[in-house]
C-alpha cells in the first residue's frame, strides 16, 4: 500500500512522515514539498521537491497511491497579504490534485488539512457539526471552497475524500510572523526558554487547541479509517482553554522559568482568537479521532 503526503515539509508534515515510517502497513510513502525537509530514514521513503501544481510532480507522487494526505497551503495572514499566490495554492493546484486523483481512481483516499476559520463569525455557544459557515478570511474561505469540492466528488463517488477542520496547533518554534496565531506558539517556546512576552490577548480569553503530535495522528487517522460515512468534512477534537489556563499549564510544565507573561489585549486579535465558545465534535469523537486530555497533556504533547 502507498501513502503520499503532499505538504510533507511543514510543521504538521513532518509529524505526519514521522507516524507513517512507524507503521508497517505501507510499503511506499511518498513526500512532496517545495524546499528540502528532514525525514526518517526508511527506505519506503522518496522524497520529492516540487510544486504540487506541476503535472509532471504529480504524476511522479502520486502515481498509485492509495492514501493522500494533502498538507499544502498558504496559510492566514499570508493568504490575506498575497491573495493570487493563496489562490494558486489553495484553490488552483488543489482542486487540479483533486481532479489528478479523481482521473487516477476512485478508491484514492484523501485527506484534506481545511480549518476551523471556516466558520462564521460570531461564534455560537457551543460550537457543533451543524454550525454554519462563513468565512471572513481568505485563507477560510479557500478552505471551505475545497471541502465542497472534495465533498461532491465523494458525492459523485469519484474520490474516497474527506476535510479535517484542525484547531490551533501547537506549537511550532519560530513560527511565521505572517501567521496571525504565531503568538500562541511562541508563549510554548518563551516560556520553556525563560523569555518574556506579552499577548495580545486577556486571560480569560477563550480559544481552541490541539498539539501537533495529536493533530499528526488525526490525519493519519482520517487515512485509515475503513469508513467515514456520509459526513465529509467536520470539525477535530480540540480543547476549549483560557490563555490564562493555558499559561498556568505552562508554568507546572516549566516551573523553574524566569519567564514573565503579560497580557496587553488588542481588540481585533480577541475578536479572532479570544473569543472562542465551548466546542462539540460528535462526529469525530463517534469515529475515533483524538484530543489531548487536558491542557497539561496538550503542553507535554506540543513539546516533544
Amino acid at each position: 500500500m502507498k501513502v503520499a503526503v503532499v505538504g510533507a515539509g511543514g510543521f504538521v508534515g513532518q509529524r505526519v512522515a514521522r507516524r507513517l515510517a512507524a507503521m508497517q502497513e505501507f510499503t511506499q510513502i511518498a513526500l512532496l514539498d517545495q524546499m528540502a525537509f528532514p525525514h526518517p530514514d526508511d527506505p519506503r521513503i522518496t522524497q520529492t521537491m516540487g510544486d504540487l501544481a506541476d503535472p509532471v510532480v504529480r504524476n511522479q507522487v502520486l502515481a498509485g497511491a492509495d492514501k493522500v494526505i494533502v498538507l499544502a497551503a498558504i496559510l492566514g495572514g499570508a493568504a490575506e497579504a498575497d491573495y493570487s499566490l493563496a489562490r494558486k495554492v489553495n484553490l488552483d493546484g488543489t482542486l487540479d490534485l483533486f481532479e489528478h486523483l479523481r482521473d487516477q481512481s476512485a478508491a484514492t483516499r484523501v485527506v484534506f488539512a481545511s480549518t476551523i476559520a471556516v466558520y462564521a463569525k460570531p461564534l455560537p455557544d457551543p460550537v457543533t457539526d451543524a454550525t454554519p459557515t462563513g468565512p471572513t478570511m481568505v485563507y477560510g474561505a479557500q478552505k471551505l471552497m475545497m471541502e465542497v469540492a472534495l465533498s461532491n466528488f465523494a458525492a459523485k463517488g469519484w474520490l474516497d475524500g474527506v476535510s479535517l477542520r484542525p484547531s490551533g496547533v501547537m506549537a511550532r518554534d519560530g513560527a511565521d510572523a505572517a501567521l496571525k496565531t504565531a503568538f500562541m506558539s511562541r508563549l510554548f517556546w518563551c516560556v520553556k526558554r525563560g523569555e518574556d512576552i506579552v499577548l495580545p490577548v486577556a486571560p480569560d480569553s477563550r480559544t481552541w487547541l490541539t498539539s501537533v503530535d495529536t493533530v499528526a495522528g488525526n490525519f493519519v487517522h482520517a487515512a485509515m479509517l475503513p469508513e467515514i460515512g456520509p459526513v465529509r468534512a467536520f470539525t477535530l477534537p480540540a480543547l476549549s482553554l483560557t490563555f490564562g489556563e493555558l499559561v498556568a499549564a505552562l508554568r507546572r510544565r516549566f516551573p523553574d522559568s524566569p519567564s514573565r507573561v503579560r497580557f496587553d489585549p488588542d481588540p481585533e486579535t480577541v475578536a479572532l482568537f479570544g473569543s472562542y465558545p465551548q466546542i462539540i465534535t460528535r462526529t469525530a469523537d463517534q469515529l475515533g479521532f483524538a484530543r489531548d486530555a487536558d491542557a497539561d497533556t496538550l503542553v507535554a504533547q506540543a513539546m516533544t
